[in-house]
């Protein structure tokens, strides 16, 4: 599949594979998906690729990557991403993780934090919130998680046009495999790695970007504050009138602190 800036390709892992999408040109960006699977090429994709090489893997289980049975939760998927670094010869690298890839993200870098030059978290899962929950997917629809992620709907375009419009089969089936893949790495506890907070107080040197929307309604800003508080010299930047999807919600202040803080 070709997307505007990106095409599909196959990297091999030891005895797997591990489907990519990867467009730009320039210094490589590791980008690691959310919880629903990888949503497509997006517009902070198309302005990143102009000046960086985006590498955008489908976890094991999502999208057109099989499942790989022994990865039991968001710690082996980690070193499994760290070895796929090694044998592709692409660390150090920059990170950027979204959501759940957030998680996966800072658990390599509790890993090793070498393996990366800059690691931004959009929205991160793997750490509870001091305050609120961190939203139950399994209780609502996909859709309807879809929905409660952004702050306005009306004020976000490019929501309406991923999301909008009748579900097609094949994005049902792709929303459903996600949620039962989610379900089996990051159940119990639902998705957060209670140890997180304390492992990442040992994170040092690594420099650590972190955007949330004030208004998340999927991941309470106040999970946020506890990785800014866990990250030594970690920047946290909050965006009024928004919710969980900032690279789409408030794209022009998304992409300009993100390019400058990998600059």
């Amino acid at each position: 599949m070709a997307t505007p800036e990106g095409k599909e390709q196959t990297l091999r892992v030891g005895e797997y594979d591990v489907t990519v999408v990867q467009g730009g040109s320039g210094q490589p960006v590791l980008v690691l998906h959310e919880e629903l699977g990888d949503p497509g090429w997006l517009q902070w994709h198309s302005e990143l690729a102009r000046s960086r090489t985006l590498i955008i893997p489908q976890h094991p289980g999502f999208g057109k990557t099989p499942q790989i049975k022994w990865l039991r939760n968001v710690r082996d998927l980690a070193c499994f991403y760290a070895r796929l670094l090694r044998e592709q010869g692409m660390a150090p690298i920059d990170v950027v993780g979204f959501s759940l890839g957030g998680w996966i993200a800072a658990e390599m870098a509790v890993n090793d934090p070498k393996q990366f030059r800059h690691m931004v978290l959009v929205g991160a899962t793997g750490i509870k919130p001091p305050e609120g929950e961190i939203a139950d997917m399994f209780t609502v629809t996909a859709r309807a998680y879809l929905n409660s992620s952004v702050y306005d709907q009306k004020a976000t375009p490019e929501f309406a046009a991923l999301y909008g419009g009748a579900q097609t089969p094949e994005q049902f089936e792709a929303w459903e495999d996600a949620r039962a893949e989610t379900a089996r790495i990051a159940w119990q506890p639902y998705m957060y790695n209670p140890s997180l907070p304390q492992l990442l107080e040992g994170v040092r040197g690594l420099p650590t970007l972190l955007i949330w929307g004030r208004q998340d309604r999927i991941v309470p800003l106040s999970a946020g504050e506890l990785y800014h508080k866990s990250i030594a010299g970690s920047e946290l930047m909050v965006l009024d009138r928004c919710g969980h999807r900032p690279e789409i919600e408030k794209r022009p202040e998304f992409c300009e602190r993100l390019q400058r803080f990998l600059a």
